[in-house]
């Protein structure tokens, strides 16, 4: 068997761009899926894809590692998130030839399910641009919360963390302390409430933040700083209560060594669409459950996305909950065709070969790429110097 094509599908998904790529092979009406979107680098991502489609036409797609290790280390140059995403839609959709190839859904083939479903959880307005990223008062804050409640989910991330300079006052402490504690008092303590800090914070902030809100008990805080200095993102976890994670802008195995070594934090995050795949999260949660840490993959992307995440989670020992973003554009499921459900808050195990997804390519061309909304331009500090989004 050969790879005879790659290519690649992008659709405007307001928030982002989803970025699916077909890899086609030489055995009639074989091929597989995989996913690369990344905010705002769309046109580079598809440039990279373009660039490895030499490097795998040619080679047989049942030998994932083999064509993994080919594009990650005779790329000859150290590969970052563009390059590494890239490589992550490559693998995923080798393993879904592989699975339709061998008859059998992918978690079968990455040492069987662990789990009869997967613990998911979203954000307000269910990943809608706004609700997510908008909402700084407490009457829209519940109403969104309540309404993702009463989808079924039992968890819930909000991502209401002040923008923040190197050290801020006492308001900004009280106004997040005070949306916090208002909001575990609507959704009850039976709600798992998460933050993510969006690597707004320093150190000193951060800390103040999370130490403010430990009566309210959050399930987990998220890369409450940037993820360039691990001794940061360690610093908070040695000096606050609440189980820290961190890890979606850690785009190798290579990237979450400190992390390990150092015991930086309780939960890992890999983005499955970035950290290089399938196997490669496999290899990070491995390395995770030796330092006794959860993972909670990141996902805010696309349907594709989705599937992978599932894969991992059921055949994963130390997965913890999954993000999801399943009602960010009213189209997604026209764009693909799948038997996956979810229930109260649950995904259910898949049962077709290979990822259990198609593209649907007619509908995926109804929404062709589009200059998505850079969100992260509009954040400014009152004397319009950046801040971190």
């Amino acid at each position: 068997m050969k790879i005879t094509k790659l290519k690649t599908l992008v659709v405007n998904a307001e928030m982002r761009n989803w970025v699916f790529v077909k890899i086609e092979t030489d055995q009639p009406g074989l091929f597989g899926w995989g996913e690369a979107s990344l905010e705002w680098k769309t046109r580079a991502l598809v440039g990279a894809l373009e660039d490895f489609e030499v490097m795998v036409v040619g080679e047989d797609p049942r030998n994932i590692e083999h064509l993994y290790q080919k594009m990650y280390r005779q790329s000859f140059w150290a590969l970052g998130v563009i390059g590494m995403s890239a490589i992550s839609a490559i693998e995923q959709a080798l393993w879904d030839i592989k699975g339709k190839d061998l008859g059998v859904p992918v978690f079968e083939l990455l040492g069987g399910k662990v789990r009869d479903r997967v613990r998911m959880y979203t954000h307000l307005g269910g990943g809608n641009m706004k609700a997510v990223y908008d909402t700084f008062s407490v009457e829209p804050l519940i109403e969104l919360a309540k309404n993702v409640i009463d989808k079924g989910y039992t968890a819930l991330k909000v991502v209401f963390v002040p923008y923040s300079k190197t050290i801020e006052g006492r308001s900004k402490v009280k106004q997040f302390a005070n949306m916090f504690g208002k909001l575990r008092e609507a959704v009850g303590e039976d709600i798992d409430l998460m933050v993510d800090f969006h690597g707004r914070t320093t150190p000193a902030m951060a800390i103040q933040y999370i130490n403010a809100i430990e009566e309210y008990h959050p399930f987990f805080c998220e890369e409450p700083v940037r993820p360039e200095n691990i001794d940061s993102i360690k610093m908070v976890t040695d000096n606050t209560k609440v189980p820290i994670a961190t890890g979606e802008r850690h785009v190798s195995i290579y990237q979450y060594k400190e992390i390990f070594e150092k015991n930086a934090v309780h939960i890992i995050q890999p983005d499955l669409c970035h950290c290089g795949g399938l196997w490669a999260a496999k290899k990070i949660a491995a390395m995770g459950e030796v330092y006794n840490m959860g993972v909670a993959p990141h996902n805010p992307l696309g349907p594709v996305a989705n599937a992978v995440a599932l894969h991992f989670a059921l055949s994963t020992p130390n997965f913890l909950i999954q993000e999801d973003m399943l009602t960010d554009v009213p189209w997604r499921w026209d764009v693909v065709e799948t038997e996956i459900t979810s229930k109260n808050g649950y995904w259910n195990v898949p049962k077709k070969p290979g990822l259990g997804i198609e593209i649907n390519e007619e509908e995926a061309k109804k929404h062709p790429f589009k200059q998505e909304f850079v969100h992260s331009n509009t954040i400014r500090d009152e004397d319009n110097a950046i801040l971190d989004w």
